[in-house]
Parts: structure tokens; sequence; C-alpha cells
């Protein structure tokens, strides 16, 4: 662990670094882990420092407690119906803010791989679904329940959307029911289900084999399969093709190549 990342349980957000691997644990579980204002302006914060972290390869998302995330926090929320606005200014402020973390995720350079254990709700499912990877324990289980209370999961379903076929999706949105973590894992919600409370170290696992390839090559490879998806096929293919061209000039790719052919380990660029 890095000194200057040390554990400080009073905070909302806690952060902890080994081999090449950052772990955000989200830590108000007395709370069920509410993506607040505290929590959003942490995570952002937290983002902004792994981009530029040269050090970390991959990030680990986990959480404190029996609950993934709930979601926004709806007392927060709440309080602001006595503005003048009813609301609107800071609403608009805080589903901002939060979608802002969401596409950070997204265009951090490093992977980041989510561990599920317990519930994960509303933009606590959406969190999951914004993430690279998703690991999840036999017990978690996800939901958007926002219909049951006349508040229909908009920004969630734009990550949902993303993942899931738009059938799954869309089930998801308009029944509001929980969704064990197997049938998670057969949407695409979730890579893999492993027993309850091994989460976490599978999601480490996969980020261990992850953080041995060349980072610069895995950094090239996720900023395209994000730029490409959004793509025409013919577009996506032209852009893919160029993004390959520039990578197989790289150094790392020089050297993956060579060492494939001389039966030798790659020595990667840590940058």
């Amino acid at each position: 662990m890095n000194a200057h990342h040390k554990p400080d349980s009073a905070a909302v957000l806690l952060r902890e670094d080994a081999k090449g691997i950052a772990t955000l644990t989200l830590n108000r579980p007395q709370a069920r882990n509410p993506l607040s204002e505290a929590m959003l302006a942490a995570l952002s914060e937290a983002f902004t420092a792994i981009a530029a972290d040269r050090s970390v390869k991959v990030v680990v998302l986990a959480a404190a407690g029996p609950v993934f995330s709930a979601g926004h926090d709806l007392k927060e929320m709440t309080a602001h119906r006595a503005d003048a606005d009813r609301g609107r200014a800071y609403f608009t402020d805080i589903l901002g803010r939060c979608s802002a973390m969401m596409q950070q995720i997204t265009a951090l350079p490093q992977p980041v791989i989510a561990a599920v254990e317990g519930t994960a709700t509303a933009a606590g499912c959406q969190l999951v679904a914004s993430c690279d990877l998703a690991v999840a324990g036999s017990e978690a289980r996800f939901c958007t329940p926002g219909v049951h209370i006349g508040l229909f999961c908009s920004t969630p379903m734009v990550a949902l959307s993303r993942n899931l076929s738009a059938k799954h999706a869309l089930e998801m949105l308009l029944l509001g029911e929980m969704v064990p973590a197997s049938e998670a894992a057969r949407m695409g919600l979730v890579n893999r289900v492993v027993p309850a409370g091994e989460a976490l170290a599978e999601a480490g696992r996969l980020a261990a084999v992850i953080a041995s390839k060349s980072p610069a090559t895995v950094k090239i490879g996720k900023r395209a399969f994000y730029e490409q998806r959004e793509m025409g096929l013919k577009a996506a293919y032209d852009h893919a093709s160029a993004v390959m061209v520039e990578n197989m000039l790289a150094r790392d790719a020089e050297e993956g190549i060579g060492a494939f052919m001389e039966k030798r380990a790659p020595l990667w660029e840590q940058s």
C-alpha cells in the first residue's frame, strides 16, 4: 500500500494500492453506500488522480457492508424540494455530477472491475454497468426500482442499454424487480459469478492478469473499444484499423511480438 493512501475509516471512499492495482471501497455501509454528494466527489477525485498515476494498471471497485450501493441519496435530494425552484437546479447539478463520474470510468486509461456483494440498485446498478468488467458474489442482486416510486431510472438506463440487450434492459427498467447474480450474468450485466464473499478476490485475480499486460496496449484497446462502439460498421473498422496500425508501430508491440518469436517473457514499458 502506498503511504499516502492509508485507509481512513471515516472516509466515504477508501483507496489501497498494491502490485499495480488500486482498490477503491465505498465506505458508508451504515447508509447503504449511497452515491451522495460526498461519495460522487470522492469517486471523481479518485478517478482523476488514478488517470494520471502511472503506477496503477487496474482499478477494482468494491464496497463495505452488505449493500454495494443503493444509488442516489434520496434524503439529500428530497431536502431540496423546499428550494424556490422545487429542486430543479439541484437535481440538474447532482445528476450531471453523477453522469460525469460514470463517464470518467469509461474514459479512464485503466480498466475498472466491479466486485459486487449484496445489492446494487438504481444508480448503484448503473455504477456496476459503467465498469469495464464486473464480478458478483452468488448472493448479489441488481435492480433499477425507480418505476416503483414514480421515478424512472433514466440515467441508469444509459449504462444498462449499452451492456444488455434492449429487451433485458427494458425488463429491468419496466419491472423494477431484483435480478439475482446468476441472471445478471446471463443478461450480460456481470462477467462471472463466484461463491458469496469471493467477489473481491476474483476481481483481484482478474486485475492481476490484466496488470501483467502492457499498460500502453491496454490503454489503447480500452479507448478504441468505446470509441468504435458508437460508430457505424464501416467507420468502426476504419477506426480500428488506424488504431491497430499505430499500435503495431508502438514499442510494446515490437517487444511483445519479438518476445513471442524468441520464446521469452516480454519487458513492457511502464507507462
